[in-house]
């Protein structure tokens, strides 16, 4: 009888876990970060001015610049993810070893909309507000994803 190798198995699951959590944490709302057509524009990566770094970070550093210490949630191949839990706000924070890794899970994160901030192989996912509040510490560009999932009719 054939059997998947562990990794593989605990890949699936990262990946199924942080899909799931999307609806939770995905804000809805207006945004002009697409190209017209329903698609986001490709990010343009700024510098943080607080932080004074732009570089990829580990999901420990990114929770410390927000002013929270993240919950490891999932260690997987492609993803690191940390969930953080402030008087403010939760929110998500999602690093990538590769840019690849970062830019197929924003593709699947598209399916659900909402706003992201996103930077160099990390995006934080959590409401409008915190993301805004996030950008000067952090960098990056806030994204806009335009979600094509299933929506309740009135």
């Amino acid at each position: 009888m054939f059997q998947q190798p562990t990794a593989r198995l605990v890949r699936g699951a990262a990946l199924a876990g942080s899909l799931a959590l999307f609806p939770l944490t995905a804000a809805c709302g207006a945004g002009d970060d697409t190209d017209g057509k329903g698609a986001s524009k490709p990010p343009t990566v700024t510098a943080a001015p607080e932080a004074g770094v732009v570089a990829p970070a580990k999901v420990e550093v990114i929770a410390g610049l927000t002013g929270c210490t993240a919950r490891i949630r999932i260690e997987a191949d492609e993803l690191r993810q940390g969930v953080c839990h402030t008087a403010e706000s939760d929110y998500l924070i999602t690093t990538f070893p590769e840019e690849r890794h970062k830019e197929s899970w924003l593709e699947a994160a598209s399916v659900y909309g909402g706003q992201y901030l996103v930077g160099s192989r990390w995006v934080v996912g959590g409401q409008p507000e915190a993301l805004a509040r996030f950008r000067p510490r952090l960098g990056g560009t806030i994204r806009q994803l335009v979600g094509t999932g299933p929506t309740a009719a009135p």
